[in-house]
């Protein structure tokens, strides 16, 4: 991707790519759109060849089937292979798409993501004003299905890291296994990689017309034996249209018709598989997955028990380690902002980032508003919070300036406030803004959200100006005191004079 290309930021496409081919089950010819969507909009697929034109997203929730290949449905519409246009997508870091098609399944191309990734590259990114979401975990996640082999387990890390074992139990291609380090690495090391195969598969979906859309030059077909008779492989060259071709078994257990890019391109298809179908969990991942036989069942299974801890973890909160030593105590925080008791509600700042600030007030029953908010039923005003907040976003402002003694930030704008739950005396909040777009002329632009327990109590987006005033103050107060000891001296010479004329 590139250089400029922002993490923190949800993305679109540049402009609207068009693409046509064959449905590898279905034979039917689709012509396939991707265009740019809002923030907040995910990964949608659309049939517009159905009445009304039904929308399916792209969620977890909605697989209905894992047989060679990833199915979604909604209300009926389907959608048929989803895996490697969302792989791409994926692997390309876009956020927001609506993929439009004139049939129920995605075209197989050459049997990658990459002319999908070839097309996304071309367009380029568009980044948008909104946050990415990410899922992160705080322990290890596994899950495994003991019947068929399939294990998964995700740790903890700071990016979206993958490692894929796979075992054929075949004495001709045994264990392969591939991985990257983190997601940029997708469209150099593993978009390329085709599906596959096996050869005692073949003749079988070939002959119940399960691959319509199928030939050899789609797919890597795999051999699992040496002893394969010439008649079969003619008869299976005949029955996918290549019989003007010799077909035969190399040294790799992998039929003539194609040539591997990589020794060990099943599994790295097979970390393409995962990469896809994991895109339905709807957020970007921050985890090492490590998976052992995968394929698409085992696929959705995890991708469902990730959602299941996602669901977890937005019911439980957020969690913030408050037992640390703060970056800036009170005192520290009285030298940055001008605000003093009753007036200053930043207690601590728990920590600062290039992009966002944590900071703590704690609220007691000292505080005066509770005098008459309310009598008997104390609760700590929404607007005070808002300040609170304010502050919080203040102390961020002045701490990328030098000097910030010589600074004060003003309010201009509060949007979309909301007040989900009461703050009461005993009660800790703690405040996290986030820039929603960089320092410019002195505006600063957040997101803040309060949490007590974890759990929000009030959002709000905020817009401030940190002006450079104190300085020029400054120099007002000299003038003033100046022209105060010119006067008071002038007066006094006008007293004199007065006495030594009497």
């Amino acid at each position: 991707m590139d250089i400029h290309f922002n993490p923190d930021k949800q993305h679109t496409l540049g402009s609207s790519i068009s693409i046509s081919g064959t449905g590898l089950h279905t034979g039917v010819l689709v012509d396939m759109t991707l265009k740019p969507a809002n923030p907040g909009f995910g990964i949608q697929f659309q049939r517009i060849d159905l009445p009304e034109q039904p929308v399916i997203k792209a969620d977890v929730d909605l697989v209905i089937s894992t047989e060679r290949g990833t199915t979604l449905e909604f209300n009926g519409a389907r959608v048929y292979t989803t895996e490697h246009v969302l792989a791409a997508l994926y692997g390309c870091q876009i956020d927001n798409a609506l993929i439009k098609i004139d049939a129920a399944e995605i075209p197989i191309m050459d049997g990658s993501s990459k002319p999908f990734v070839d097309g996304i590259l071309k367009v380029g990114f568009v980044e948008q004003d909104a946050e990415r979401e990410y899922f992160e975990l705080s322990e290890n996640l596994p899950w495994e299905d003991l019947e068929k082999g399939i294990e998964f387990l995700a740790i903890p890390d700071i990016n979206y890291r993958l490692t894929v074992m796979v075992d054929y139990k075949s004495p001709v291609l045994g264990t392969q296994h591939a991985s990257i380090y983190n997601i940029g690495e997708f469209n150099t090391e593993i978009a390329h990689c085709r599906t596959f195969v096996f050869l005692r598969e073949l003749e079988f979906l070939a002959t119940n017309n399960l691959i319509k859309g199928g030939d050899l030059d789609n797919a890597i077909v795999l051999v699992d034996r040496t002893d394969i008779p010439k008649e079969e492989l003619n008869r299976l060259a005949k029955l996918l249209g290549k019989e003007d071709l010799k077909v035969e078994v190399n040294t790799l257990g992998v039929l003539n018709t194609i040539k591997l890019q990589h020794e060990n391109e099943p599994a790295r298809h097979k970390l393409l598989d995962i990469v896809g179908d994991l895109a339905l969990l709807g957020k970007p991942i921050k985890a090492h997955i490590l998976a052992a036989r995968p394929g698409h069942f085992g696929n959705v299974q995890f991708a469902k028990v990730l959602k299941e801890q996602l669901k977890k973890q937005e019911n439980s909160g957020r969690v913030f380690d408050l037992s640390k030593t703060p970056l800036y105590d009170i005192n520290a925080i009285e030298k940055i902002i001008p605000h003093r008791f009753p007036f200053l509600m930043v207690d601590k700042i728990m920590e600062i980032n290039e992009n966002s600030i944590i900071g703590v007030k704690n609220v007691t029953m000292n505080e005066p508003i509770f005098t008459g908010h309310f009598p008997g039923n104390p609760i700590f005003p929404g607007v005070l919070q808002i300040e609170a907040m304010a502050q919080v976003g203040g102390v961020f402002a002045l701490s990328k300036v030098e000097n910030p003694h010589l600074y004060s930030t003003y309010f201009l704008k509060v949007d979309n406030a909301k007040f989900k739950q009461k703050v009461v005396p005993g009660d800790t909040l703690v405040f996290e803004l986030t820039l929603t777009s960089p320092i410019r002329r002195g505006l600063v632009e957040m997101k803040g959200t309060a949490y007590v327990n974890g759990k929000v109590a009030t959002e709000a987006n905020m817009l401030a100006q940190v002006i450079k005033e104190k300085e020029f103050q400054n120099i007002i107060i000299y003038f003033k005191t100046l022209l105060h000891y010119l006067l008071q001296t002038f007066s006094s010479l006008q007293v004199s004079k007065k006495y030594k004329i009497l």
